[in-house]
């Protein structure tokens, strides 16, 4: 696994919008049962908490294409006894589920890892596009990878949360637009070795492997990831990317590194 820590790419302004998206991200996270609760083992009134979290805010295939609220009936067993954590008390709105799920997450390493791969990639994605394009299209790809995720398994009642389809966008964008630009990254598999290698190596690599995992069907569903989210978000923002993003507005090198971003 490659991780990314810089690249060598300035920008001509401050990414106002990847800032703000990431501060969104990490707050809705500390606020939600995954971060308030203790470290270690949880009580099954814990575990019901989270679940109920999840299947409020978390988008469903099941709801998201009958548009139909589902009750769902978690398991925990604690000292030996069964504990169901049915919930029917609850209101929701099926299609908001799939903008609000985009920013919650399942635990600290999940959230993490998008961030990480969102400070990297997301300014020049944003340089390029311009603000307010860069937001539409981050939800935008957010969206159409929870749907192409969904489309797989419609009858599923497995609440699907986090920012990677709509980040696996703005990866897809990058690679697009900056092919060639140096990335400093980190080989896990190597002791995490350092080494500049080139964004489409980088990313390429990464889709590569998500693309394998998403094949591998049994692997992805073990994992609980979504790796479908992944493959599709990736997909519609290199397409976006090749459509619109040669047509967006280029900054002026001396203001980029006027700048130093």
């Amino acid at each position: 696994m490659v991780l990314p820590w810089h690249d060598e790419n300035p920008v001509s302004r401050a990414p106002v919008m990847t800032w703000l998206l990431i501060a969104i991200n990490v707050v809705v996270f500390l606020l939600s049962p995954a971060a308030t609760t203790p470290l270690g083992p949880k009580t099954s009134a814990e575990l019901c908490s989270q679940a109920h979290y999840y299947e409020h805010w978390g988008a469903i295939p099941k709801e998201m294409f009958t548009g139909h609220q589902v009750v769902t009936h978690t398991l925990y067993s604690e000292g030996g006894v069964v504990h169901s954590c049915a919930d029917d008390t609850r209101t929701k709105s099926p299609l908001l589920s799939v903008l609000t799920s985009l920013f919650v997450h399942g635990g600290w390493l999940h959230l993490a890892g998008n961030m990480l791969f969102l400070w990297v990639f997301g300014n020049n994605v944003e340089d390029r596009f311009g603000r307010l394009r860069y937001l539409l299209f981050y939800l935008g790809c957010g969206v159409a990878a929870t749907f192409g995720h969904a489309a797989l398994s419609t009858g599923s009642t497995t609440s699907l949360v986090g920012a990677s389809g709509a980040i696996a966008g703005v990866l897809g964008a990058y690679l697009v637009l900056f092919p060639r630009v140096r990335v400093l990254s980190s080989l896990t598999f190597l002791f995490f070795l350092p080494l500049r290698l080139p964004a489409w190596l980088v990313l390429g690599g990464w889709f590569a492997l998500q693309y394998l995992y998403f094949r591998g069907a049994g692997v992805s569903a073990g994992a609980g990831v979504a790796y479908g989210a992944h493959v599709v978000g990736f997909v519609v923002g290199m397409v976006f990317a090749l459509l619109v993003g040669r047509m967006a507005r280029r900054e002026r090198p001396e203001r980029a590194r006027a700048f130093g971003w």
